[in-house]
């Protein structure tokens, strides 16, 4: 039997969520997710104002209620007032995880100097990770192209459900056992 990975997709946007423009982040992280892989899953999206309590109740009803083992979220990443998820990330999870903000920070440079304003982060609460994108459909998927090998593995070694990759689009990375 074939366990169906629940993945959540939460785009952090006042304009968007109050309906003044389209939410785009998110539908580019779920095309990112159905192109790059083979097992079966499932998106729980939302898509919820930049409010520190709200942001932290979204994430721990997916990652506690919702049993999501991923939750990739879109948004509230700058160094604007209201640009708080973050800090709503780190107020829920129990073990950062640095080298993913690191890494996608790394990869923005590359492109635009203003990546250093970005302040991605990720970290593991119970048996979920928790990535934080920035909110442009561009940098998603050149973040999630960085970060997306280590994933599968992640989710491994915190007793998630197996993901696999389609290597044609991305390579998980596992060691050799």
């Amino acid at each position: 039997m074939t366990t169906i990975a629940r993945i959540g997709i939460v785009t952090v946007s006042d304009r968007a969520s109050a309906g003044i423009y389209a939410d785009e982040g998110g539908p580019a992280i779920h095309d990112y997710l159905t192109k790059a892989l083979a097992s079966p899953w499932e998106a729980l999206p939302r898509l919820i104002p930049d409010d520190r309590k709200q942001i932290a109740g979204t994430l721990i009803e997916l990652a506690d209620h919702e049993g999501c083992c991923l939750i990739v979220t879109t948004g509230g990443t700058g160094p604007a007032p209201r640009d708080v998820t973050p800090e709503a990330t780190e107020d829920v999870i129990e073990k950062p995880m640095p080298g993913f903000g690191e890494l996608m920070r790394q990869v923005s440079l590359a492109k635009v100097p203003t990546a250093i304003l970005s302040r991605q982060t990720a970290g593991i609460r119970g048996r979920t990770l928790i990535v934080n994108l920035p909110g442009r459909p561009r940098a998603i998927a050149e973040c999630l192209d960085a970060v997306m090998p280590a994933i599968p593995y992640c989710i491994d070694l915190i007793e998630g459900p197996r993901l696999e990759t389609d290597p044609a689009v991305i390579a998980a990375f596992r060691p050799k056992k």
